[in-house]
């Protein structure tokens, strides 16, 4: 039976903007992308964007802290990742999509994760 009122509702939320809302990466500088080397301290395994809070030591050995958007919880699980997938204190070499203004921070993806000395279990925890 057909049921316009569904089909009102259907179009009304296809054609949302919150319903369709995500930001772009536009803030992020795709073509010129960084490698980074520190610890992580703070992991948050969450959606819409899992984040990595990373403390680097620059050139002058003074530390920074960036904070590094990545994938969906969803889609890093689908890869085996879970929330102790990383802990305070990991260290890792990771490549990212830095901010184009230059402040710390990041966009980052899963095949760039490196670990160092450590084993990945099949959940994502560095054993």
């Amino acid at each position: 039976m057909f049921r316009p009122e569904l089909l009102f509702a259907a179009a009304v939320f296809a054609l949302s903007p919150s319903a369709r809302a995500h930001h772009s990466f536009a803030i992020f500088d795709q073509a010129h992308p960084i490698e980074l080397v520190g610890f992580v301290e703070d992991f948050r395994f969450t959606n819409p964007h899992a984040f990595i809070v990373l403390r680097v030591k620059d050139g002058n050995v003074r530390s920074m802290v960036w904070p590094l958007e990545g994938q969906s919880a969803n889609s890093l699980a689908w890869s085996g990742w879970s929330n102790r997938s990383l802990k305070p204190g990991d260290q890792l070499r990771i490549t990212v999509e830095p901010l184009r203004s230059g402040a710390p921070g990041g966009a980052w993806s899963l095949s760039k994760v490196n670990f160092f000395g450590m084993d990945r279990t099949a959940e994502g925890r560095v054993a």
